[in-house]
Order: structure tokens, then C-alpha cells, then sequence
């Protein structure tokens, strides 16, 4: 929409954006948003950006959420977030299928991302232990596989 629909960005200019936006910590949506408000705005539109972004969000969830602690006890209701649950369930299942499909995860790295689902999530290792051990062997085997 940005380079397309409302040309206030060349496609180099987004492609910029978006690169910094990925390596800046927190999600990359608000980054941008930040980002993007800033060039055209500086701080106030860089906030006004980031509310636009997360305000409307924000109120539906609360609505949602006054709506079932009011009414979470009513069968249908409770049916209907029951449904909502599986569908959620299964996009989530549907994006692990896909996401193991890619070759990165056939790549000999993808041990230390197996490694992490199974020290922290089944054997349920502390993450902090896990990545002190984690962390200088990934790196050593990637230094190792580059040679």
C-alpha cells in the first residue's frame, strides 16, 4: 500500500525500511509503522503511526474479552470460543507444517531448533541454562559448517 496505492514510498525506500526494521528489536509491523511516521512526521506521527496501528486492535480485545467474562458461562457462547480455539489451533498447526516444509529447516542447523523444542518445551529446561549451552555450540558449528 505504501509503494503500490499510495506512492509515498519508492520501492527502494521500502525495501530500506523494511531491512532496518528487521534487525531493530520488537515486532517488524511497529518498526515500520515507527519508521514511517517518523519520515513523514518525525515524533508525532511516529506515535501517531504506532497508536493508529495498535489502537483498534487493542479496543476489540477488550471488548472481547468485558464480553466473555460477562457472558463465558452461557453454553453457546462458551461453544463458540471453543470453535474459535480449534480454528486458532489449526492455523497454528497449518503455519508448522508449512514452516518445516522450508529448506531451512532441512539444513543440518535445524538440529539446534529441534534441540530448543525439546530441552524447553518437553523436558522443560530452563531457556536462560539451555541457551548458555545452546548458544556457543550453534555458533561453533555454524563457524565449523562455513569453512
Amino acid at each position: 500500500m505504501l509503494v503500490e496505492e499510495r506512492r509515498w514510498l519508492s520501492a527502494e525506500e521500502f525495501n530500506e525500511a523494511l531491512s532496518l526494521c528487521q534487525v531493530l528489536p520488537g515486532p517488524n509491523i511497529v518498526n515500520m509503522a515507527v519508521c514511517i511516521g517518523t519520515r513523514f512526521r518525525g515524533a508525532l506521527g511516529a506515535f501517531a503511526a504506532v497508536m493508529g496501528l495498535m489502537c483498534a486492535p487493542f479496543a476489540i480485545v477488550l471488548v472481547l474479552g468485558a464480553l466473555f467474562t460477562h457472558y463465558g458461562g452461557l453454553p453457546t457462547i462458551s461453544a463458540v470460543f471453543r470453535g474459535i480455539s480449534a480454528a486458532a489451533a489449526g492455523l497454528i498447526v497449518a503455519m508448522g507444517i508449512k514452516m518445516a516444509a522450508s529448506p531451512r529447516l532441512r539444513s543440518p542447523m535445524a538440529v539446534f531448533a529441534l534441540a530448543a523444542f525439546v530441552g524447553v518445551g518437553l523436558v522443560r529446561l530452563p531457556l536462560g541454562v539451555f541457551l548458555l549451552v545452546a548458544v556457543p555450540a550453534s555458533v561453533a558449528a555454524a563457524a565449523w559448517r562455513s569453512r
